[in-house]
């Protein structure tokens, strides 16, 4: 074999090894880019959702306390209601009271 053809065969063969390093060196980059961006999605993903949460738990808190003070509202009124029938009341207990003590 002729000194050219050694001579190009080994240049075609550094010129394979140095395409399939860079080929390599590529695919790695590619791999961490995906990889970062993956993270970084998730990352995002993760703030989102706990946004959202502290929205829900806030919107949750504060139907609470409407409906809490509705309640205590109705109970407030509940309960002045029945004072106001046993102050009605009170004058014919003490009336009857009153009668069986004297009648007895």
């Amino acid at each position: 074999m002729s000194f050219e053809a050694i001579t190009s065969i080994a240049e075609a063969e550094a010129e394979a090894k140095a395409t399939v390093a860079a080929a390599e060196a590529r695919a790695k980059q590619m791999l961490s880019d995906a990889d970062a961006a993956g993270r970084a999605e998730i990352e995002a993903a993760g703030a989102k959702a706990d946004s959202e949460l502290a929205e829900l738990r806030r919107r949750t808190d504060e139907k609470t306390r409407d409906e809490a003070k509705q309640l205590s509202g109705e109970l407030e009124e509940k309960k002045t209601a029945l004072r106001a029938r046993a102050e009605a009341r009170l004058g014919e207990a003490a009336a009857l009271v009153v009668e069986r003590i004297v009648n007895d």
